[in-house]
């Protein structure tokens, strides 16, 4: 016998069972609006699936905005910071430049003034000599001629000249 096959005799049990469910589904479906009901929670689930999916396209748009933004953001940051890495290479090559000038300057200068010095010490020196040599030229001047005058007679004239003379040479 077919488990499925259902028999149109009121005087069995399957038979009531049959009515039974198909008066449930009657029900169901005419009175609680069941298949509304769910296809109305399968619309609204649906719905609220495409606005989580359109939630997140839209998020995804904008973080992808937000991105480029950001990458070009970067790629801006990255020129700014070459341009003053070159700016800070140019600016430390003048202060070199600068720093050498003054150096050089300075060592010329220095320079300058030590031959200054030098040259006014060659001058003090030479004259110091010039000096002593007049001493001592006027000395044995006079030594000299003190020594053929005490030989010859002492004129007046000889006596008083040979202290001139060394103011002179002086």
């Amino acid at each position: 016998m077919n488990p499925f096959h259902i028999s149109l005799d009121p005087s069995k049990p399957e038979f009531w069972i049959a009515a039974g469910l198909i008066i449930f589904l009657g029900i169901v479906v005419f009175v609680a609006k069941a298949p509304q009901m769910i296809a109305g929670r399968l619309d609204a689930q649906r719905d609220a699936i495409q606005n989580d999916l359109d939630e997140a396209a839209r998020i995804r748009a904008e973080a992808e905005r937000l991105l480029a933004e950001l990458k070009a953001e970067r790629v801006e940051a990255e020129k700014q910071v070459r341009d003053m890495l070159a700016a800070a290479e140019d600016q430390a090559r003048a202060y070199e430049a600068d720093a050498k000038a003054r150096l050089d300057e300075s060592l010329a200068r220095r320079q300058q003034l030590a031959e200054r010095k030098i040259a006014n010490a060659e001058a003090q020196a030479e004259a110091e000599v010039r000096a002593a040599a007049v001493d001592l030229a006027a000395r044995m001047a006079e030594q000299v001629l003190a020594d053929r005058l005490a030989g010859a007679k002492s004129d007046t004239l000889v006596d008083r000249a040979i202290p001139l003379i060394a103011e002179k040479l002086s």
